[in-house]
């Protein structure tokens, strides 16, 4: 569609002029009614993914103060590559209660972030590293891969569970990316203005 004249523009292809204009028509219409929701807002993204990772953490951190939770992290804890030392260092309950007293204080640190960059960095920092902690258990796991199904990437046991970990690890990391970026321009930009 030519956008000066609101005429259609014909091409060679298989779905026509006028399949086109109606997908771009269901396209617009679409993104109409997000932008009357808010989803195209700026920082929307950035607001909801922050949002939700202070949830996820005030969840995770409560459960751990409970003894069901001592004994449901046995198996991760005992096959993760960066936490085993956890039940050595502290036993099977110091290390739970270590594990929720630390995604208390990131998620904390996350929700600072709203009002402090410097907070949200060191939360985000922390949170990166508590998911890549996470993540790593993965290949370690016992019986992991489904051998029925031929093994990896058929996924068995607490594997599936460990998998939103991954998606976790990228929203730190994006909240992190964020936080660096949006503090260096808050710097630099009060570096230009006091000279």
């Amino acid at each position: 569609m030519n956008r000066l004249t609101n005429k259609a523009i014909s091409a060679p292809g298989a779905d026509g002029t006028f399949g086109r204009t109606v997908t771009r028509d269901l396209i617009g219409s679409l993104a109409k009614v997000l932008d009357k929701l808010g989803l195209l807002r700026e920082d929307f993204d950035y607001h909801l993914i922050r949002v939700s990772m202070v949830i996820i953490f005030f969840f995770f951190g409560y459960q751990k103060w409970f003894e069901y939770e001592v004994e449901r992290l046995i198996p991760y804890i005992s096959n993760g590559p960066l936490i085993f030392w956890l039940y050595p260092a502290l036993g099977m309950r110091g290390a739970t209660w270590f594990l929720g007293a630390s995604e208390w204080t990131f998620g904390t640190l996350l929700f600072l972030g709203f009002c402090s960059k410097k907070f949200g960095i060191i939360g985000a920092l922390g949170s990166t590293i508590t998911f890549m902690a996470t993540v790593t258990i993965i290949p370690f796991m016992p019986d992991g891969w489904d051998a029925a199904a031929g093994g990896f990437p058929a996924m068995a046991g607490n594997v599936p569970f460990l998998m939103k970990e991954v998606v976790l690890l990228a929203a730190s990391i994006y909240l992190l990316k964020q936080d660096v970026q949006r503090e260096l321009r808050s710097t630099s930009t009060g570096e230009r203005a006091s000279s």
